[in-house]
This record gives C-alpha cells, sequence and structure tokens, in this order.
C-alpha cells in the first residue's frame, strides 16, 4: 500500500515508516501535518476527487535543517561582470505515520469508478462526434455591404531635381573667393 502525495510543489510516493525531506513546512518539531493526496494505492487504485477525500496521509515533523550550499556563479564575458553568491535551501525531515482509507473500504470504491463502461463509451463517440460536427457547421458568409469607393488623394507635389544647396540659394552659379595672395 503506497500513496503519492503532493506537498512543496512536488509530488512524493510515500509508504508508511518513509522518512522525507520536503519543502520547509510551518509546523513546530513533534507536530503532526496532513499530506495532501494524489493517489492511493492498496488492492485498488484510488484516484478521483471523490475517493481521495476520503484518504488520509499523516506525518510527523521529525526535524527544521537547511540544505547543502549551493552556489550561483554568474558571469558576463567581455564586461568585467562576475557575481558569486550561495544559497541554502529551507526544509523539513518529516515520517509518514499513516495511510488509511478513511469511511468506505477501497473496495466500495471501486464500481465508483468502473461505472462509466468503456464499450458503451466507444458506441457513443461516433454519434457524439456527428452531432457536434453537424453543429459545428459555419454560417455563411456575409453578402459584402455596397460601400462608396475611397476618395482619390491629391498628387504629391515634386522636388526640384537640382539638390545643391549652394545652387538653390545662390541663383543656380557658384562664385569663386579668390585667395588671400
Amino acid at each position: 500500500m503506497y500513496a503519492i502525495v503532493k506537498t512543496g510543489g512536488k509530488q512524493y510516493r510515500v509508504e508508511r515508516g518513509q522518512t522525507l525531506l520536503v519543502e520547509r513546512l510551518a509546523v513546530d518539531e513533534g507536530g503532526d501535518v496532513a499530506l495532501e493526496p494524489i493517489l492511493y494505492r492498496s488492492e485498488d487504485a484510488v484516484f478521483d476527487a471523490d475517493g481521495l477525500k476520503q484518504v488520509k496521509v499523516t506525518a510527523k515533523v521529525l526535524a527544521h535543517e537547511r540544505g547543502e550550499k549551493l552556489r550561483v556563479f554568474k558571469f558576463k564575458p567581455k564586461r568585467g561582470y562576475k557575481r558569486r553568491t550561495g544559497h541554502r535551501q529551507e526544509l523539513t525531515r518529516i515520517e509518514v505515520t499513516d495511510i488509511s482509507m478513511g469511511g468506505a473500504s477501497s473496495k466500495a470504491t471501486a464500481p465508483k469508478t468502473a461505472s462509466k463502461p468503456v464499450a458503451v463509451r466507444s458506441h457513443d463517440e461516433p454519434e457524439a462526434k456527428a452531432a457536434t460536427k453537424a453543429a459545428s457547421v459555419k454560417p455563411a458568409a456575409k453578402p459584402p455591404t455596397n460601400t462608396k469607393p475611397a476618395a482619390a488623394k491629391p498628387a504629391a507635389e515634386r522636388s526640384p531635381t537640382n539638390t545643391n544647396p549652394a545652387a538653390a540659394a545662390g541663383g543656380g552659379e557658384v562664385q569663386e573667393v579668390p585667395n588671400g595672395s
């Protein structure tokens, strides 16, 4: 019998008596914590929401620890940029004390999962697909609206072909200035 639980954004496969190192939990040492089950497995697998509400996974907090130091080195070539920092993750060591199926037994949950026969669904699927396909036929395109054509724009004025600023300012000729000798 085992369960898959979710804590700290990660999933763990746990059994009774197993110790784990998980993300820091806000529970004092020696306290009990309930873990969120995602799957429960004994004789039958339980992973539907109704069945998982009856599954209880409890663990005892053994110690709060810090992980090993990680070196973070940032470097950008040709710029003289170097940074070295460190990081130690806050962790909690827990021991799984109990995995139980409360209320109904695991055999009582098996018919609930088997209440949807696969053969019936496979026969209904082509009819359902045809019904949705008929319902999803696109409507005909809209007829074009009668609008006036866009008004013609006046032609842009042309600039003179001579682009020499000295010639444009002085009337077209460039005068020579005698040297001071």
